[in-house]
């Protein structure tokens, strides 16, 4: 019967940084119990964490000075392990599509179900809810994007819905105050439908959807010298 060290060294061979319960239970023929305490001495050892009851991460070398990988590295092997969808949006995805220079403190997550946030070493995981009629609504493939990292791909807010996003959910300080400044900044970035540039008159989104509200976000978020009149030539 292989230990459930071996187990690990075995997954991460693969390339393969998580795992669930039910998965090495199968695979190694331990019992509940018995997984339990060998799961609990390896945690000690700075070898595993566990996200999610039934979800653990295994440990590199390098990740236990942080106490867990980046989420973006695991988030989505764990939404499959709960089975909800998600999105990646708001600081973390404007972070992404380059509207913010620093790091973003809080990783957070949209899904269609109530969730806790919580801590993991020195990452903090903020899942933010929206109902699920709404939800299907937005998180298509046309408004998301990809984000990789060397464990895979997670699903991210595209550059307009995460403009949405921030406009729908920044309303306390201090992710607020930074507001103005990052839709400012995404309404700046270029896409290939060429419809977030700034001539003048704004162009109207291809997005139906979206476009009941976008031009008043727009107007509010884009910078004040798009919103000066143009001369008027001298009679």
């Amino acid at each position: 019967m292989a230990s459930l060290d071996y187990y690990l060294d075995e997954q991460l061979s693969r390339g393969r940084a998580y795992f669930s319960r039910e998965e090495a239970l199968e695979a190694l023929g331990l019992s509940a119990e018995a997984f339990i305490a060998a799961a609990a001495r390896l945690a000690k050892k700075h070898r595993l964490v566990s996200p999610r009851r039934g979800f653990y991460l295994i440990l590199r070398p390098e990740d236990r000075v942080a106490g867990a990988p980046d989420p973006v590295r695991w988030i989505d092997p764990l939404m499959k392990y709960l089975s909800l969808d998600y999105r990646i949006s708001l600081l973390r995805a404007a972070a992404f599509h380059g509207a913010s220079h620093q790091a973003a403190m809080v990783f957070q997550v949209i899904v269609p179900k109530q969730l806790r946030a919580f801590d993991i070493g020195r990452h903090r995981l903020q899942f933010i809810y929206q109902t699920p009629a709404a939800f299907a609504k937005t998180n298509v493939p046309d408004w998301l994007s990809q984000m990789k990292s060397e464990a895979g791909f997670a699903r991210v807010a595209g550059v307009e819905l995460t403009l949405l996003d921030c406009a729908r959910y920044f309303t306390r300080p201090p992710a607020s105050m930074a507001r103005p400044r990052l839709l400012r900044t995404l309404v700046q970035r270029p896409t290939q439908a060429n419809w977030l540039k700034p001539p003048w008159p704004m162009r109207t989104p291809p997005c139906a959807g979206l476009g009941i509200c976008w031009s008043a976000l727009v107007t509010w978020a884009r910078p004040r010298s798009w919103n000066r009149s143009p001369a008027r030539p001298n009679p």
